[in-house]
């Protein structure tokens, strides 16, 4: 499975902004973006694995508010990563119980 690279310049939508990984979990991401003007904004966000190209799956635009977020702040950013390593372990945690023997 392909990791999403830990610094990348922007194309398309977000071509002129910089992004850099600030934080990564078994369960999603934090990266720090960066305007030409040098003014950052944070997008966190879901790990998805994308089994068809083996890579794990940037958010574009229709994924924000769906499985990824752009909170104001860094505090935000983390605290929101955090609540998805909650409840992907959770669901894990569930599966884990459902598919054990008895």
């Amino acid at each position: 499975m392909k990791e999403l690279p830990k610094q990348f310049s922007g194309k398309g939508q977000v071509k002129g902004y910089e992004f850099n990984q600030i934080s990564a979990t078994p369960y999603g991401y934090i990266y720090a973006k960066t305007s030409a003007e040098g003014s950052k904004t944070f997008e966190v966000f879901k790990r998805l694995e994308n089994a068809i190209y083996n890579c794990i799956s940037y958010p574009t635009d229709k994924a924000f508010g769906i499985w990824a977020w752009n909170p104001g702040t860094k505090e935000r950013a983390l605290k929101i990563l955090l609540e998805i390593g909650e409840r992907e372990g959770a669901k894990k945690l569930k599966l884990n119980a459902v598919n054990s023997p008895p």
